[in-house]
């Protein structure tokens, strides 16, 4: 597994496909890049270049002190792209990778195609506020797995729960076998307890897709939609699925992520 050297840490990574149109994946609270398995196939089979890596605290990736900031981890990421060489490319992250690519949007606009943030917001307000609090404080009393088991609840609609049992038990046993440490994850925790772009996001000048899963719950979609009505001209997508949409119904999530990518493409020529 290669590992770039870069930013005081170094972050594992994995970089597929061939030619000059590359997107890259910034994953959520302590999800590894493997997780983007069910998105990355489909960037490939459209012609694109995928660049997914660990943020830092979670994978091969470093594990130094925390807390982190999505500031923090938006200039890990582009420390790595810069060391990388990518540049005028797609940006797309999910829940806390969402929150770091509207940083990262905000600083380094010049770097980006389009960037899309995926069942995220602004700023977590009262709900999400309480259940981090929630999570921070059983964490280091009952470990990781245990407060991911609870992220399971939260994360897939009720249909996924009745009809697709055998996956859920995939899931849940992913979880159950987690190898995290605890101020790893709570240093991560923070980034998501903490982020705040209400007041600085309506300046962000890059083409912008929100997209958000119709039945998400842990990160409600209200509160994506509030993203969006910040974001001048954004576009606003839904898809079938709750938190977890990428993996629930990833057919969906990517035909919409895909769209809006060939869009942008097509404009840019």
């Amino acid at each position: 597994m290669p590992t770039a050297s870069v930013n005081g840490i170094d972050i594992a990574y994995t970089l597929e496909g061939e030619g000059d149109r590359t997107v890259v994946l910034v994953n959520g609270l302590a999800d590894e890049k493997e997780t983007w398995a069910y998105q990355t196939p489909a960037l490939l089979e459209a012609g694109y270049r995928v660049l997914t890596f660990d943020n830092r605290g979670v994978g091969a990736t470093s594990k130094p002190a925390g807390p982190y900031t999505s500031e923090l981890l938006a200039d890990d990421a582009k420390a790595l792209v810069d060391e990388l060489g990518i540049t005028d490319f797609h940006l797309m992250g999910v829940s806390m990778g969402g929150m770091i690519v509207q940083e990262y949007a905000l600083k380094h606009p010049g770097d980006l195609k389009s960037v899309t943030m995926a069942c995220t917001y602004a700023a977590p307000g009262p709900f999400c506020s309480r259940m981090f609090a929630f999570w921070e404080t059983i964490a280091p009393v009952m470990g990781v797995p245990t407060v991911m088991r609870d992220v399971t609840l939260w994360a897939f609609t009720q249909d996924f729960f009745r009809t697709r049992g055998d996956e859920l038990a995939e899931f849940e046993a992913g979880m159950k076998y987690m190898n995290m440490p605890i101020p790893a994850y709570l240093a991560q925790l923070a980034v998501i307890q903490q982020h705040d772009t209400t007041d600085r996001i309506g300046s962000l000048s890059v083409p912008s897709l929100v997209l958000a899963g119709e039945e998400d719950l842990l990160i409600p979609t209200s509160l994506s939609h509030e993203l969006h009505e910040l974001v001048p001209g954004s576009e606003w997508a839904t898809t079938p699925g709750g938190h977890g949409c990428v993996w629930e119904h990833p057919d969906a999530f990517n035909t919409a992520f895909v769209s809006f990518l060939d869009r942008i493409e097509g404009d840019a020529r």
